[in-house]
């Protein structure tokens, strides 16, 4: 059986939903610009088969449906200059926090603002490599750390700065666990396509402006080194979802401070992967019946 080389889940113009490997023209890596899926029937982390059945794309969803995802973990300081723009030691262990499920949001969702998060300042942008553990690890060695990842996304860790740092009782997950706060996609690259996350172009766009520029190689502890280390005496399973961490030029780190607002645009990209492009929208408390 043939195994994928860009995961995709999307909306068919036929109403349903299906997985399926991208079809992409000649020299484009972009996954969000695939207007063509060959279906995938079977179970992603499981037996399954590329077909040859092809279906138009009418919409890019999350690239795992929430059955398919176990946990969200995220690695905060991992980048060398992002640490010194947030005037603090370099990490000598990762620093670690997870997000809930339903943070999670596709590659052009709209990243909802809850009135909660709406008070104060401090909404935040972090672009950042995403890898998708494809079989149950545990105590794995560096060398063989990445055979068992499926493949590598891009995703934005939406971050409120007030309810991250001063409201959250000295933990993270507050500020950054809102619902739709990780979109992610805009597919899933297989580690058979990307052999080596350390030297990726990595970047965030605020309205078509680029606030974010650097490498995966700036990562203090890379994709490898970090799988070897959550996964000792913690067995990681397939589905398991890893943000590693954002480089320099998040608004916190700027001077003046740059927050988003109602209505920004937020567009992450990773090279050989693609973009994802969301919409900041304030929303209301829905009233209830």
């Amino acid at each position: 059986m043939a195994s994928f080389s860009r995961l995709v889940r999307f909306l068919a113009r036929d109403g349903r939903t299906y997985y399926g490997d991208a079809i992409l023209p000649s020299g484009v890596t972009d996954i969000a610009k695939a207007k063509q899926a060959k279906i995938i029937r079977g179970q992603i982390f499981g037996k399954y088969d590329v077909t040859d059945q092809v279906e138009d794309i009418r919409m890019l969803l999350a690239p795992l449906a929430l059955d398919d995802v176990k946990t969200v973990r995220c690695l905060g300081l991992n980048y060398e200059q992002h640490a010194k723009e947030s005037n603090l030691p370099i990490p000598k262990f990762p620093v670690l926090f997870y997000k809930p499920l339903t943070s999670l949001a596709g590659p052009t969702d709209p990243i909802p603002v809850h009135p909660l998060a709406q008070q104060g300042s401090g909404l935040d942008y972090e672009c950042e490599l995403v890898a998708i553990i494809g079989k149950p690890c545990s105590d794995v060695p560096e060398s063989s750390a990445l055979d068992y990842v499926l493949g590598y996304a891009i995703g934005n860790d939406v971050s409120h700065r007030d309810w991250q740092l001063k409201h959250g009782g000295g933990q993270w997950s507050l500020g950054k666990g809102f619902d739709g706060w990780a979109p992610y996609g805009p597919g899933i690259v297989s580690s058979k396509i990307i052999k080596d996350p350390r030297n990726l172009q990595i970047s965030t766009k605020l309205n078509g402006k680029t606030v974010q520029e650097s490498s995966t190689k700036d990562m203090i502890f890379g994709v490898a080194k970090t799988i070897a280390f959550l996964s000792q005496g913690t067995t990681l399973l397939p589905g398991d979802l890893i943000f590693t961490g954002t480089p320099q030029g998040v608004g916190m780190g700027r001077k003046p401070q740059l927050w988003l607002k109602d209505g920004d645009i937020v567009e992450v990209a990773l090279e050989g992967v693609g973009t994802c492009a969301n919409k900041v929208k304030f929303t209301k408390v829905r009233s209830k019946l």
